[in-house]
């Protein structure tokens, strides 16, 4: 049946088109006031697209779109974000034969060393040159390709990267379509992702590597939980933590998930212990030591070309840092650091970042323990519960990092990541002061409408349609 209001589809796509070349070609994160204004708006027609978007000719079309927005993007170069100076950087020693872990990047500049590709111009413009680099193989090899086939364009470079990211983007779209028809959830989930302003400019218009490790994901749970092939889910799996590192807190999850076909023994557990212990009894080791071994020896293989003397220490230095150093845009994290300032007098981010984390891991093996039916329709709970409790006590929360809880939430009924991905914009009024200055109140205002309605969902509804459409 054709579109009955084709007035009001083609000023929607006009609008999209418009939003998405002025985002991507004409404004730069230093410019708040434009950028969040522009935003804004796309957000806003995003979310009346999907509510109103309900014929599958329609859904099919915006998804479309979404893919041809995608594609305006990779002739941008990056606006919001300064990090492809140093997958230019890290690609420029990998073709020069060097291991981009070996040293900081000031220290060729300090030991005058001549290496083609790294010039004062791409020197100036790292926001890091004294951090050892934290990509891991997938991302490296992808630096290397596009600084051999651009080595003298940053936008080529770019240009190749985005190219890459935008056919992960399509596939992940792909698989989200599939796997929502196979979990019997509404198809017009996908344009909660499709049209997603933050996926499409942080992904595609900043060259962030969420966008492979989404795709990466989806084809391992697509894989596992579709077509059974535990060898090639493994293989998929490696290679989103190759690309980055975060689904590694997703593994505890697949567990019992590969051991759904071993029932529990009908005998009801009278205490915790007892409780955990049958349940340890229901893995199947076979199938768990079969994916996990193929894994581990995947990016075990992923990793060996950047291994030496200096990789495990560097790398573990840069984690390290993240953990102890680095903040950005914090929620939990900055309320227990101003109450530490309160009785301590100094910032306890030394020892808050560790615990925080040990905290994410010991609540993770404690809902794995306690889900009462594992299966691959409720994964994706999981996951969302996972990611999100890693994020709201993290030290650093960039714009891209909730990528991840969206792509997670359209298989479950919440919609709060939604929320957040259109308020967490607010953070780029920080590089719009004259030195870098982050506005808490900014902060403030994101994450009390992010927490009541991430409230209002677990505790008081579903907000009519929006949210009921994950069910």
């Amino acid at each position: 049946m054709p579109y009955k209001r084709p007035a009001l589809l083609l000023l929607s796509t006009l609008s999209f088109l418009i939003l998405t070349w002025i985002l991507g070609y004409q404004i730069d994160r230093t410019q708040f006031f434009y950028l969040i204004t522009h935003y804004g708006l796309f957000f806003c027609l995003y979310l009346a697209v999907f509510f109103y978007s309900v014929k599958k000719e329609t859904i099919l079309f915006y998804t479309m779109l979404g893919i041809v927005l995608r594609f305006i993007l990779i002739f941008a170069f990056p606006n919001f974000s300064d990090d492809i100076y140093r997958f230019i950087w890290d690609g420029q020693l990998l073709v020069n034969g060097m291991n981009p872990f070996d040293h900081l990047p000031s220290y060729y500049i300090e030991q005058e060393l001549v290496v083609p590709g790294l010039t004062s111009e791409l020197y100036g413009h790292l926001n890091s040159p004294n951090y050892f680099t934290v990509y891991p193989p997938i991302n490296q090899l992808l630096f290397a390709i596009a600084t051999y086939c651009s080595p003298n364009s940053f936008l080529g470079s770019s240009m190749i990267l985005k190219s890459f990211l935008f056919l992960c983007e399509a596939g992940s779209i792909y698989l989200i379509i599939a796997l929502l028809k196979h979990f019997q959830l509404p198809e017009k989930n996908v344009l909660l992702y499709a049209l997603n302003p933050l996926i499409i400019f942080e992904i595609m218009g900043n060259v962030h590597f969420e966008g492979a490790m989404i795709f990466f994901l989806l084809l391992s749970i697509w894989l596992i939980a579709l077509k059974n092939k535990l060898v090639l889910s493994a293989i998929a799996m490696a290679c989103a933590i190759a690309s980055k590192l975060l689904p590694l807190i997703f593994l505890p999850f697949f567990i019992w998930r590969l051991s759904i076909e071993k029932k529990a023994s009908t005998e009801q557990p009278t205490t915790l212990l007892s409780r955990w212990i049958t349940k340890l009894q229901t893995i199947n080791w076979s199938k768990n030591i079969l994916y996990f071994s193929i894994l581990g020896g995947v990016l075990l293989g992923l990793f060996i070309p950047l291994f030496s003397g200096a990789f495990l220490s560097n790398f573990g230095t840069s984690l390290n840092l993240y953990f102890q150093k680095f903040e950005f845009n914090a929620s939990i994290y900055y309320l227990i650091r101003w109450l530490g300032f309160q009785y301590k007098g100094y910032n306890i981010i030394q020892t808050l970042g560790p615990a925080l984390s040990l905290i994410v891991l010991i609540n993770i093996i404690w809902h794995i323990f306690n889900e009462k039916e594992p299966n691959w329709n409720n994964l994706f709970s999981g996951l969302l519960f996972a990611i999100c409790l890693y994020l709201f006590l993290a030290m650093t929360v960039h714009p891209w990092y909730v990528a991840l809880p969206i792509v997670c939430c359209l298989f479950t009924r919440f919609r709060f990541p939604i929320l957040w991905s259109g308020l967490i914009f607010l953070t780029y009024i920080n590089y719009s002061y004259v030195g870098y200055f982050e506005n808490l109140w900014m902060v403030g205002i994101e994450y009390v409408l992010v927490g009541i309605f991430t409230f209002y969902e677990i505790y008081g509804g579903r907000c009519g349609d929006l949210a009921r459409s994950g069910n």
